[in-house]
């Protein structure tokens, strides 16, 4: 039997106190909301609302109300309405009781797409540029979703891209836009969407040879639709000195002409607008957004139509049909800012993003027919970041003693969100770190581990062979912070915000590396939150995981006061090492560690010999963008070498050769030399199918441009380059960035 949850006779005869209480007897108010609401104390007030908005001088009300008697997929809803026109609340129920007659409104949903646009000029390959980014689409998503893991974890995170192309209107190039499909579950989702188009700009750019231009989400959110129909029986429409049948070919009849006449379908729509907006002011969501979406769509064909269609079926019933795009939030900093919207989602009762935009379609449904039934009878007449980091730390319950401060550190800490708000709050009021160890954190210094390049020898390392490397100005640190419970890692510049998960089905990349060190160090047990400052770019052949490692172990190491020694660290980072790639040669750890450049080879012991060069070595590395995965290159590798392992061996032994003869080069100061081993060695790791058509395509463009010698480094499969420069290392930098790669340029000392 249904209940009547939402049906309240007489609701609107009684007194805002009798309101309330009915409200609280149905259960649809706890008793802390209940006393807010008789007390007056949901409503926002002024100093809250100085956090959320600038020049605020006062509060302005608006009324709340609630719609009654909705049934939608078999579930009754209680709506709270945020709205200052009168009869719209009173018109909605009395819809909703019509339509609940016969079963309520049905309704559906697709998933909550949010689309990003990254626009992009100067592209003279068009048709190469859209068919390379196809092609390359998943290495797109993979790094727009390495800026929110969390959000993937929960199931949601960029899906897909569209390509598509426009003449611009002045008569220029034409332009190209890629499309970034983004399920943001049940967030709003306008900041992650920017961010993840900000993200991938660079990687767009080498992919099309153009310009990134505007990267930013569209409020036209066409792939997050709302589907809304509800069928009434002619009969029960039938009153007021009007028969059913009268009713229900009025309303036709008046529908049809907003479908045909975009002048009456404006007006048409902002009446199925009046209950949506509504529920999104009730509930914190962007009404603005979801009107230019609403309208957008209406104009869709290039003529603004009506939002609903209104027809009979074979029985003779009303039956009304909506399509609407509606992409809301139920969570996040802005939506619990305001007490009366985290009150009024309390209400609703929804348990998705999804459930909420159901119900808002069904709503903008129900006004829209009350708008023209009551046209086809009586007539109409009787019826940006720092203001983001303010309203988290508003949401968070930062006080007005403190709220600047943790606003200040919020916006440091490059993570806006309301956990980390909360965190910073702890820290400043002494919650969460003692004074002692406060101390001790204020004044540590922050521990590193060196990047990497390696000159000559990559792959031939891992098989006991020689290897020259050299650490690069480029290092990552870390520090450690006491926490009340868990061990959290943080890595900014990385997108990386975990809580440790070791014995997870599918850990994250960085749990079980970590889950090693801990386990070694014997602080398993110890809660910390691990801060990691990336000045080295993630998966670009440049030792990043040996250089977290050894930050981490040495942070570690100066925050627990353990006294390990440089050998002991070695050899720690070299375990993660192993978990991270399978088979490492030791070499990127050694170099993290020590700092200096060296011959390796690995063995026991390893060989490790100091090289001191006579002159600074000009270096340009180039970064394609596209992420290295070692231990993918290494697996590929190693299985080549088992199928033919003589050939392999064989390719080993001549990359041993130009290293050792490196080394020498090094040594006198033969540049040229050095500069045709490396060429030379590029071939040879090319034979082994660790090269990419990018890689290749920087290393042209290194010795066009007057580079002695390049090739890759590291793993391969993308990455990075590097080109020996002795007189020419900015027009090779250039060239490189021209083409629309990254550059740096290096002296190994």
């Amino acid at each position: 039997m249904l209940s009547k949850l939402s049906r309240i006779p007489d609701f609107y005869k009684l007194s805002v106190p009798q309101r309330v209480q009915v409200v609280h007897d149905r259960g649809l108010i706890d008793e802390n909301d209940y006393l807010a609401l008789v007390r007056g104390d949901h409503t926002l007030k002024v100093k809250t609302a100085d956090k959320m908005i600038e020049n605020v001088i006062g509060v302005m009300g608006l009324p709340v109300g609630l719609g009654l008697n909705f049934l939608i997929n078999g579930k009754e809803y209680v709506v709270p309405l945020v709205v200052e026109e009168p009869s719209i609340v009173a018109a909605l129920s009395a819809a909703a009781k019509m339509v609940r007659k016969n079963g309520g409104f049905s309704t559906s949903s697709t998933e909550p797409i949010l689309i990003g646009q990254v626009q992009v000029v100067g592209v003279k390959h068009m048709a190469k540029a859209r068919a390379d980014l196809q092609q390359r689409k998943q290495e797109i998503l993979n790094l727009a979703n390495s800026l929110h893991p969390k959000m993937v974890a929960r199931g949601g995170g960029a899906k897909d891209i569209e390509v598509h192309t426009h003449p611009t209107p002045s008569g220029g190039d034409d332009m190209l836009v890629v499309h970034l499909l983004v399920d943001t579950c049940d967030a709003m989702g306008a900041n992650l969407v920017n961010t993840m188009c900000e993200g991938v700009a660079a990687l767009v750019e080498t992919i099309t040879g153009g310009k990134v231009f505007l990267r930013i989400l569209s409020n036209l959110t066409d792939r997050a639709l709302v589907r809304a129909e509800c069928v009434i029986p002619s009969a029960n429409l039938a009153g007021k000195g009007f028969s059913g049948e009268q009713v229900r070919d009025g309303i036709i009849i008046a529908a049809e002409f907003a479908v045909v006449d975009p002048y009456r379908a404006a007006t048409h729509n902002k009446g199925i607008m009046n209950g949506i907006d509504a529920v999104a002011l009730a509930t914190g969501n962007d009404w603005r957004a979801i009107e230019a979406a609403a309208h957008a769509h209406a104009a869709r064909g290039g003529h603004y139509s009506s939002l609903s269609r209104w027809t009979k079926n074979d029985d003779g019933d009303l039956v009304g049909w909506m399509e609407i795009p509606l992409k809301v939030g139920t969570v996040g900093g802005p939506l619990q800012s305001n007490p009366t919207v985290a009150l009024n989602h309390r209400i609703v009762n929804t348990e998705s993003a999804r459930e909420l935009a159901e119900v808002m379609g069904a709503v903008g449904l129900a006004q829209n027919f009350a708008a023209l039934r009551a046209l086809a009878t009586e007539g109409i007449q009787h019826g940006h970041m720092t203001l983001h980091a303010r309203s988290v730390a508003t949401a968070a319950g930062a006080t007005a003693e403190i709220f600047d401060a943790v606003v200040e550190r919020l916006i440091e800490s490059g993570q806006i969100k309301v956990w980390r708000a909360r965190e910073i709050i702890a820290e400043v009021q002494g919650q969460s770190v003692s004074k002692k160890s406060a101390r001790r954190n204020k004044t540590q210094s922050l521990a590193a581990g060196h990047g990497k390049i390696i000159l000559l020898g990559e792959h031939a390392v891992v098989y006991g062979r020689h290897a020259i490397a050299a650490p690069v100005p480029l290092a990552i640190q870390a520090q450690i912070e006491d926490i009340d419970s868990g061990i959290e890692l943080m890595i900014p510049r990385w997108g990386v915000e975990q809580s440790l998960h070791p014995e997870a089905k599918d850990p994250q990349s960085f749990d079980q590396p970590l889950a090693t060190i801990l386990e070694k160090l014997d602080l398993t047990t110890r809660a910390m939150r691990i801060t990691v400052f990336a000045n080295v770019p993630r998966a670009m052949g440049l030792g990043g995981s040996a250089a977290v490692a050894v930050s981490i172990i040495r942070a570690m190491d100066q925050h627990f006061r353990l006294n390990l020694s440089d050998e002991e660290v070695n050899g720690l980072a070299f375990e993660c090492e192993k978990v991270a790639h399978g088979t490492p040669s030791g070499v990127d750890n050694t170099l993290a560690t020590f700092g200096s450049m060296l011959l390796y080879r690995r063995g026991e012991p390893p060989l490790v010999e100091a090289i001191k060069p006579k002159v600074p070595i000009k270096i340009v590395i180039g970064m394609s963008g596209i992420e290295s995965l070692t231990a993918k290159m290494v697996a590929g590798v190693r299985k080549a070498w088992k199928r033919n392992n003589k050939l392999y061996e064989q390719i080993f032994d001549g990359i041993d050769r130009l290293v050792l003869e490196g080394v020498k080069a090094i040594h006198e100061n033969d540049m040229e030399h050095l500069g045709d081993l490396m060429n030379v060695c590029q071939g040879q790791l090319n034979s082994l199918q660790v090269s990419s058509w990018e890689i290749e395509e920087m290393i042209q463009l290194a010795r066009r441009n007057g580079a002695l010698g390049a090739k890759l480094t590291g793993g391969g499969g993308g990455g990075s380059i590097i080109a020996l420069c002795p007189d020419s290392a900015n027009e090779v930098a250039s060239a490189l960035e021209a083409s629309g790669y990254q550059a740096m340029e290096v002296a190994i000392e």
